[in-house]
């Protein structure tokens, strides 16, 4: 198993937390960019290097299935046990042990000494109170008072109680990070273009409860006649050259009249819904995932690890209020896959404008004011962009310098074509990685890809080329004299080596020129500090094979 660059990057920083803090935690990998392989290699080392044991725990009975299924492909070398009492499992012998967390929280006795707890999809777990994650940790700490917890996501927060992690939280820490930005300037992800719908709900009378809008009152917003016939029409002209087109209703009843008009018009829609019998489910997906059924309308089912990676639409026929969820739903498009260039998403609830784009969401606390919308939708080809752009990306409409009070305000964006923007953010964290182009031979030059990190889902990446020629080290030397004393190195390598050891001075802030049209931003400013032998964070050195770092 050949890990990317970031998945290695991510497992390393789960040891070197381990190593260096007493509590639990949480990696943070966007939707589709290879949670499975990080847990394997955890799983691997801790059973072949350190002779542990390892609980994998997930919520729902298709990861748990989907897991072991993974892991035992990834390293057949360590042997996966299932205890899922609604897989009809109840393996309690083999080093890893992948569980569900319904079936096995009251039964840590039965499944014995486990060294380190993995949960997947971590975002479920319980925000406080004694929950079945708290009790099954409480038990098997009483079996093994060393035993380790690490938590994997692409969303690390819930709607109701902000983010995942926190000194009373099951997890406490973010150890490594990588979001959708970028991964799809990477490769890894593929790229989403979104589209709002003609007709529009009014979610202004929607009630809010625990958070979300009421979802009886959603459904019964989303089911009217109109707006079903108008958003299947539209999403037929759409998708008439797309593969697969998930579709998310807001409810059953909803999501049945939507399959029954799609196929008035002329379509097959097959459904999946929570009460769907398990062989017609099976069935279904098989047909979806083999390209033979184009239209799948489900309801609260495919949200979270559903795994087709031919995927080129994603249909959102429910508003949420939930980040986390509309985050997950956009998710399902952005697995790579031959037959598709890009995932389009058809939103006709207004989640893009309300949460901003997948890259960028827009996280507030419950009651928070609502401030800038960080998004906008395009009048002219009703593309649903960030607010930055003076002019539609897609179609070339020029947005006016002043909207009406209904339309989102972008007071920050440059108002003609090509116009500068400068904006300094403060940066929360650096990271620094061996930067080699996808695709190049093995001989060409590499880089130092240099990872600002701003916000959640929020980044910054420069490059910094020492083994290149001519202007770029050039430009590679005067970067590195301003930051250290140290020579500059003549490798990527040696460079990334002497970041990580504190050999540069701390970035404050950096400004990032936007250029309105352009589709990339760049750095043009720094804020440094005193030189970065005075970092607090010590440098990572692998343990030796035989010591565990739990």
């Amino acid at each position: 198993m050949i890990l990317r660059p970031y998945q290695q990057d991510a497992v390393a920083a789960v040891y070197r937390y381990l190593r260096e803090h007493d509590d639990n935690p949480c990696v943070v990998i966007a939707t589709a960019g290879g949670k499975t392989a990080v847990i394997a290699t955890l799983c691997k080392d801790a059973v072949l290097q350190w002779s542990g044991r390892v609980l994998v725990l997930a919520h729902v009975k298709e990861l748990l299935q989907q897991a072991a299924d993974k892991l035992s492909a990834i390293c057949p070398e360590v042997p996966v046990g299932l205890y899922s009492a609604g897989l009809g499992s109840r393996d309690t012998l083999a080093p890893v042990i992948v569980a569900g967390i319904q079936s096995a929280y009251k039964r840590a006795a039965d499944l014995g000494r486990f060294d380190l707890v993995i949960i997947d999809e971590a975002h479920l777990t319980p925000p406080d109170g004694d929950g079945m994650y708290r009790t099954l940790l409480a038990d098997l700490k009483a079996i093994n008072s060393h035993i380790r917890l690490v938590g994997l996501t692409a969303t690390p927060f819930r709607l109701a109680s902000g983010p995942i992690c926190g000194p009373d939280n099951i997890l406490n820490a973010i150890c490594y990070e990588i979001g959708v930005r970028e991964l799809i300037v990477q490769g890894y992800l593929c790229p989403l273009i979104s589209k709002a719908g003609r007709e529009k709900p009014d979610t202004g009378r929607l009630h809010v409860r625990g958070g979300e809008y009421v979802s009886s009152e959603v459904e019964a917003l989303m089911d009217d006649e109109r707006l079903v016939e108008s958003a299947c029409k539209e999403l037929l002209d759409y998708t008439k050259d797309r593969n697969a087109c998930l579709i998310f209703a807001s409810g059953v009843q909803h999501g049945q009249h939507v399959a029954q008009t799609l196929a008035k018009l002329g379509h097959v829609a097959g459904t999946v819904f929570g009460d769907t019998p398990t062989d017609e489910r099976d069935n279904t997906l098989t047909e979806f995932k083999a390209g033979r059924l184009k239209y799948l309308v489900n309801v609260n089912v495919l949200t979270t690890g559903f795994d087709a990676p031919n995927i080129d639409c994603v249909v959102l026929l429910r508003p949420t209020l939930s980040p986390g969820l509309f985050y997950q739903q956009c998710g399902r498009g952005f697995r790579l896959h031959p037959s598709k260039q890009n995932c389009l998403v058809l939103d006709f609830g207004g989640n893009v404008l309300r949460h901003g784009p997948v890259d960028a969401l827009r996280l507030r606390q419950p009651g928070a004011a609502s401030g800038e919308a960080p998004a906008k939708e395009c009048p002219q080809c009703r593309s649903v962009i960030a607010t930055g752009y003076a002019v539609c990306p897609d179609c070339g409409f020029e947005f006016p310098r002043q909207s009406s009070k209904h339309e989102p305000k972008a007071s920050s964006a440059g108002i003609l074509t090509g116009q500068v923007t400068e904006t300094t953010y403060p940066v929360r964290a650096v990271r620094y990685y061996v930067h080699a182009k996808r695709g190049a031979p093995p001989d060409a030059p590499r880089s130092m890809r240099v990872e600002y990190q701003l916000g959640w889902q929020r980044y910054q990446s420069e490059w910094i080329c020492f083994e290149h020629d001519g202007f770029a080290r050039q430009k590679a030397d005067a970067w590195w004299r301003k930051r250290s004393s140290e020579p500059v190195p003549e490798t990527a390598e040696a460079a990334v080596a002497l970041a990580e050891s504190c050999a540069l001075s701390v970035t404050r802030a950096i400004v990032v020129r936007s250029v309105a049209g352009e589709e990339f931003d760049r750095i043009v400013g720094y804020d440094l500090d005193t030189p970065a032998d005075a970092c607090a964070e010590p440098e990572y050195v692998p343990a030796d094979d035989d010591v565990a770092p739990f």
